[in-house]
């Protein structure tokens, strides 16, 4: 029962991913945070709902169960390209930057994903079965 509570909360706040980013970025400004920490913990939080709302939505699109493998696997491959550029560049893997750069990167990627798949969904909606 606690369990479905908390994936029904996971899917409404995923719904709109606007109010997670909204109330992080307010808290964090409250407790002393400047403004650019307070958006980039924000964009930190977001991401994990962007990523489950974008996998479920391409899911029900394409009729797949594969997309959240696929988001991962893309970051992954992000991972992997910005730790051989680390390397290369200083010679060593700065594995906090790398994690912080990837996890930045997918907020910049899903937001538009999320929003295109807001607008078909609005628009278009898909036919599930």
């Amino acid at each position: 029962m606690i369990w479905h509570a908390l994936v029904q909360a996971y899917a409404f706040i995923a719904t709109v991913p606007v109010i997670p980013f909204l109330i992080v970025y307010f808290i964090s400004l409250a407790r002393g945070l400047d403004r650019k920490s307070s958006i980039q913990l924000a964009m930190d939080v977001t991401t994990v709902f962007l990523i489950g709302f974008v996998a479920g939505m391409l899911n029900t699109r394409l009729h797949s169960s594969f997309t959240l493998y696929f988001i991962i696997l893309v970051m992954l491959v992000a991972g992997g390209l910005i730790g051989s550029a680390q390397n290369r560049l200083r010679g060593k893997v700065d594995a906090g930057k790398l994690v912080r750069a990837v996890w930045r990167l997918t907020f910049f990627c899903l937001v538009p994903l999320y929003l295109i798949l807001m607008l078909l969904e609005i628009f278009l909606p898909s036919r599930s079965a």
